[in-house]
């Protein structure tokens, strides 16, 4: 029997899996041109699906980028009437309320740094490698300030300062943001610390290294980029942070957020606009920054 013979023999009776496929397409009533029809459509689709997708995460950005630079835009006009860049120089300006606002909140954002790392690092690593009794008990409760409406506890955070003399003070803001911020510091700092391998600490022990210089040279190096991570969330929290900020600060403490507040609800669309874009900048810079140190083998440690 020849080869075509047996080719042919081997289509009827529907042996060959590919060619069975294709019979039994035919049989059901769908040409070659029908699947390529559905492959087309299905190549649209996702095509369309991606671009709602590029415009939901892209489109609020073309606005606030429109709004920048428009100096006369109302309806029933689509796009701006007039282009230009006076309100970034009044943004700028020396003596403008925008740099002394942005100032303010790099400071804020600073020392709340330092205020949740001198807690979480030394937290992070007695959840990480001391025994505690009720240690589920202890991760949770760092989690509780999520738990609850951000306003109503502020409210009352806004009553205990005020009885302290904090309000409308530098260090209550600094307060308010780094008890936020210990949620993020103090999970990722024990994450940190419980992927450090153990058996280095033990060799550097069997050394003749004490406690101390052991953390200090073999742990907190090996932990270090967890803990720059959480300092970066640290940071970018409280350089967004408006609801604590109003609360606790407002009239003396003007952050930029506040001053994007303020802008928008006067109908200033331009000075908020250019203040949203530059608080995009730092955050998209230092996420990219901390995609660097936000592995998987630490992150797999978050809540261990």
């Amino acid at each position: 029997m020849s080869i075509e013979t047996q080719a042919s023999t081997a289509i009827r009776q529907g042996s060959v899996p590919a060619l069975r496929g294709v019979a039994s397409s035919s049989r059901r009533g769908f040409s070659p041109f029908a699947v390529r029809g559905w492959g087309v459509l299905s190549t649209i689709l996702k095509g369309l699906g991606l671009a709602v997708f590029a415009f939901a995460l892209f489109g609020p950005l073309a606005n606030l980028a429109l709004w920048s630079v428009a100096e006369r835009w109302y309806t029933p006009f689509k796009l701006p009437v007039t282009y230009g860049m006076r309100y970034w120089e009044v943004v700028f300006r020396p003596t403008g309320d925008a740099m002394s606002s942005l100032a303010t909140s790099v400071s804020i954002a600073c020392l709340t740094v330092v205020v949740a790392l001198a807690v979480s690092v030394p937290a992070g690593y007695a959840l990480a490698r001391l025994k505690l009794p009720f240690r589920t008990v202890l991760m949770i409760v760092f989690l509780l300030p999520q738990a609850f409406p951000s306003v109503a506890i502020y409210i009352n955070v806004a009553r205990v300062f005020y009885s302290l003399g904090l309000t409308g003070t530098i260090p209550g803001v600094v307060l308010v943001h780094a008890a936020h911020g210990l949620v993020y510091s103090v999970w990722i700092a024990a994450a940190a610390f419980a992927a450090v391998d153990k058996d280095l600490e033990l060799a550097a022990r069997n050394i003749g290294a004490s406690p101390l210089r052991t953390f200090f040279t073999i742990t907190l190096p090996l932990a270090a980029p967890g803990i720059m991570a959480s300092a970066i969330f640290v940071f970018l929290e409280s350089l967004d942070e408006f609801t604590g900020t109003f609360f606790v600060g407002v009239p003396q403490v003007t952050t930029l957020p506040l001053l994007l507040y303020n802008a928008s609800m006067g109908g200033n669309y331009q000075i908020a606009s250019i203040t949203a874009l530059i608080l995009l900048v730092p955050s998209v810079l230092f996420m990219i920054f901390i995609e660097r140190f936000l592995k998987a083998d630490v992150l797999s440690k978050v809540g261990q």
